[in-house]
Parts: structure tokens; C-alpha cells; sequence
């Protein structure tokens, strides 16, 4: 029988049965029902003789001639059931007997401790809450297929636990991110999603038309200078924890559609952010995980302070020698070929050598790593080092090989703001934010600027190796 032949044959088997409980009595499709505790706080407080009531998906059951025993599952635990035909009554035993796992009852009863010592309720009456037309996945011994967990997200977290508690501990860290900043006097806010122009980063947007104006517009590739536009406005200290749009590729650590934390702290530069991330990843990994060791990408990562600072010239020469800043082009490029890192037409040797840092340095800082000192045409948000203009005063944030933040102390020359604006731009002047620029000509105190990757610092904390192993509901190829 194939596999979907055999899902219709359980299918209506279990439609038989619903028809049979709502001939019974039992209507498929109950209403809200008023629980005693969910099933983690029953058994914290377990007291013998307690008169309860619970709900929850039945994951197990075992159903005998006078009674039955079954496990119900409300997402925070799971807790035994035990049923008897002299306490229901003959119909509600009858009916109970054609239940089926995945099937959402309520109960209520009394707490006792069964001869295997588990913490039971003896039911006293039931009722359906929702019938389950469908079978949970392999009799719900785990549902272990990679492609089938990310498009039926619903299935997996019934039939793994373990992601259940992964999904939990991403609601606590992003509760706790706002309870750290919210302490330090930093603000939270909101800026616009949909962009007439899409700024504050490099990147391919996805874009669209706003019908009202009769206008293009792009989903936001980063909050950046909408929130540069409040620490002009004197807000001092500003972050936004929310969505960005990038229309690029998918692999193991890239999401077209990811969450990111921009924080500004006016008065500040890029060694605020130093001082900021450590204390808050640090916090992070402490007060949530317990621990500041992580096993990440066959790696074993430790978060304890302080972090590895270099420059970027300086990690460079490590890896390529202290003569590669005196080569040329040509020699760089050739590097690059033994390498086996594809080198653009057109590239000039900062761009070449940056490419072979991105595919071959980067990727051995395993243990927490501040590279600082970028060359400028990299970044052209950030403020000049004071002493080689050449250079930007920024940090980049490696763990176990991968980029977790990037830090500036922010650029707040509107006129040197302008020129990189129009060397990024190529000619095109619609890419340019004259809005931004204007309001950076009413001036904006020197600014610490920073962006955190959500996912991928939860990927860090939670030994995760892929971005969609973090995010509920990835994006997917179609199917087929």
C-alpha cells in the first residue's frame, strides 16, 4: 500500500470514529476549556489527592478491557492519564476507547501516584476538544525527515521536544535582549519596513509597488538610516530587534528573510558596542543557558571575556605573509587562483584581497574575534580611523567562523557621507537617500553604531547547524 493510500485509510478510520463519538455525544470540535495548571506546573506542585483539571494532545495510549492509560502533551510536559469504566460509566468509557493519538481532550480528575511511582490523574470525566483527522508522524516516535520538519513545522514541534524547548529558548533570548538594552536607558522603536529607497547596507532588495502612490518600493534591507534619523532627532540611545529582506541565496547560514538587532548609542563609538556585545552575549549565555562553553560546528566555542581583538591588515599578513600588502595585483590574484577563490573581472587588490579573507581567513576564527581596522571602501557608513584615513574604525565579530556583528563608530561628515554615497552609487542618483543626507546635515553627535545576526547568535547558543533550524517557518524551495 503506498504511503498515501495508507494516510487515506487512517484518515477515514479516524472520520468513523468522530462519527461514532458525536453520535455518543462527543462533539469533534469542542470549545475553550479552563485547565487547573498547564502540565508543567501539575507536576511541579504534585500534591496527592488534588482535584484537577488538564488538557492536552494524547501521545500515547494503551487501552485495556476495564481501563486504559494514556499520555497527553500541552507543549510544556507530559502527564499520564489513567481511565476506568466504573468511574466514567459505560458510554463515556465506550467513547473514550475510540480516541486516537493526536486527538486533544480535557480532563478532569484527582492526582495520585501510580505502583511505577508516576504522577497520574485519575480521570473523572472528558471531553473533545479537537479531533485529529490525520496521524501524527511514525506513531509519533519523532519526526525525523530534515525537509518534511522545516514544511510542517505543526509536526515537528509535537513529535520533537527537543525543538519545542530550541523555539522556547528563542522567545527568552529575544525577551531577555529587550530587558538588557531596556536597563541601559536604550529605547526601543520601529521604523519602516517598506523603503522608496533601500538603503543602509549592500544588498539585492526584493521589491515592489505601492499602488496608493503609484510608486516602487522595497522591502528593507536594514533599519540603519531610518535610525541614524533619531540620533539626530536626540534620541540618544535607540535599537529596533525586527526583520530585514535580503533577495540573495539560501545555505546553512543565510535566510532571505532574518531578524537583526541595530543598536545606536549617541556619544559613543565602535568600543560602546565592544563593551555592549560582550556584556550582552555573555549575559545571554548565563542567565539562559547556564553555561559559557558551546559545541558549534564540530567546534567548541568559549564566550568568556575578553574576546580576541586584531586588525584586519595584521590577520591578513598572518594568514599570507607580512610581504602581501607589497604585491600586486596580478600576484594577488594568482594567490587567489592557488587558493581556488574565484576572482571578478575588474577587481582592484583591496577587493581581491578581501575575497580571499572572506573565503579562507574568516572561516578559521573559530573562537570569538574582533577584526577591526577595515579598509574604507568596505564599509561606507563608518568614520576614518584618526590616524590612517585609509582605514575605518569598526569591528567585525567572528564565532566559530562566522560573522555575528559589525560595528561602526558612525560617520556623521554629511559631506564625506555624500562623496561615498556616490561612489557607491555609480552614477545612479536614485540610490541615494537625499532625506538621510539632509538630515545629517543638521548634525548627529559621534555615534556607536552596531548590528547583531538573531538567528545566527542563536544558532551559536543553541548548537544549531543551520539557520533554519531557528526560524519556525524558513523559506523552501516549492515543492517539486
Amino acid at each position: 500500500m503506498s504511503e498515501e493510500a495508507a494516510g487515506n485509510e487512517y484518515r477515514q478510520q479516524r472520520i468513523e470514529n468522530m462519527n461514532q463519538l458525536e453520535t455518543a455525544g462527543f462533539p469533534a470540535f469542542g470549545l475553550a476549556f479552563e485547565r487547573t495548571a498547564q502540565l508543567d506546573e501539575l507536576h511541579s506542585t504534585f500534591e496527592v489527592g488534588q482535584q484537577v483539571k488538564a488538557c492536552g494532545r494524547i501521545v500515547a495510549i494503551r487501552k485495556m478491557g476495564k481501563m486504559a492509560f494514556a499520555h497527553i502533551s500541552d507543549g510544556s510536559a507530559r502527564f499520564q492519564l489513567m481511565v476506568k469504566k466504573d468511574m466514567l460509566g459505560d458510554d463515556a468509557f465506550a467513547a473514550f476507547k475510540l480516541l486516537d493519538l493526536g486527538d486533544i481532550i480535557g480532563v478532569a480528575g484527582e492526582l495520585f501516584i501510580t505502583k511505577t511511582e508516576e504522577n497520574t490523574v485519575r480521570v473523572a470525566e472528558w471531553t473533545l476538544l479537537s479531533k485529529a483527522l490525520l496521524p501524527l508522524p511514525e506513531k509519533f516516535h519523532g519526526l525525523t525527515d530534515v525537509e518534511t520538519r522545516y514544511r510542517q513545522r505543526s509536526l515537528d514541534l509535537i513529535s520533537n521536544p527537543e525543538v519545542m524547548d530550541l523555539f522556547k529558548k528563542r522567545t527568552q533570548v529575544m525577551r531577555e535582549i529587550r530587558n538588557f538594552l531596556d536597563a541601559r536607558g536604550y529605547y526601543e522603536v520601529e521604523t519602516p519596513m517598506l523603503q522608496q529607497i533601500a538603503g543602509g547596507a549592500a544588498a539585492k532588495p526584493f521589491k515592489a509597488h505601492y499602488n496608493a502612490l503609484n510608486v516602487d518600493v522595497f522591502m528593507r534591507i536594514a533599519p540603519e538610516l531610518y535610525l541614524k534619523r533619531l540620533i539626530v532627532g536626540g534620541m540618544d540611545r535607540v535599537y529596533e530587534l525586527n526583520r530585514n529582506f535580503r533577495n540573495e541565496g539560501l545555505d546553512r547560514t543565510h535566510n532571505p528573510e532574518f531578524t537583526c538587532l541595530e543598536i545606536y548609542h549617541a556619544y559613543g563609538d565602535m568600543r560602546t558596542m565592544q563593551e555592549l556585545i560582550q556584556a550582552m552575549v555573555t549575559h545571554l549565555a548565563e542567565t539562559i543557558f547556564g553555561k559559557m562553553e558551546f559545541g558549534w560546528m564540530g567546534n567548541i566555542i568559549d564566550l568568556k571575556t575578553p574576546w580576541r581583538e586584531v586588525p584586519y591588515h595584521e590577520l591578513v599578513k598572518e594568514h599570507l605573509g607580512n610581504d602581501w600588502f607589497d604585491k600586486t595585483l596580478a600576484e594577488a590574484t594568482a594567490k587567489a587562483e592557488i587558493l581556488d577563490v574565484h576572482i571578478e573581472e575588474g577587481m582592484n587588490f583591496k577587493q581581491v584581497t578581501h575575497e580571499i579573507y572572506d573565503k579562507t581567513i574568516e572561516g578559521t576564527l573559530i573562537q570569538p574575534t574582533f577584526i577591526t581596522r577595515l579598509p574604507a571602501e568596505l564599509v561606507p557608513l563608518a568614520k576614518p580611523c584618526s590616524d590612517d584615513p585609509e582605514l575605518v574604525d569598526v569591528f567585525e565579530l567572528i564565532i566559530g567562523g562566522k560573522e555575528i556583528s559589525p560595528a561602526y563608530s558612525e560617520l556623521n561628515d554629511p559631506i564625506e557621507q555624500r562623496k561615498r554615497f556616490e561612489e557607491q552609487a555609480a552614477g545612479d542618483g536614485s540610490k541615494i537617500d537625499e532625506d538621510f543626507l539632509m538630515a545629517l546635515e543638521h548634525g548627529m553627535p559621534p555615534t556607536g553604531g552596531m548590528g547583531i545576526g538573531i538567528d545566527r547568535l542563536l544558532m551559536l547558543l543553541t548548537g544549531s547547524d543551520a539557520i533554519r533550524d531557528v526560524i519556525l517557518f524558513p523559506q523552501l524551495k516549492p515543492r517539486g
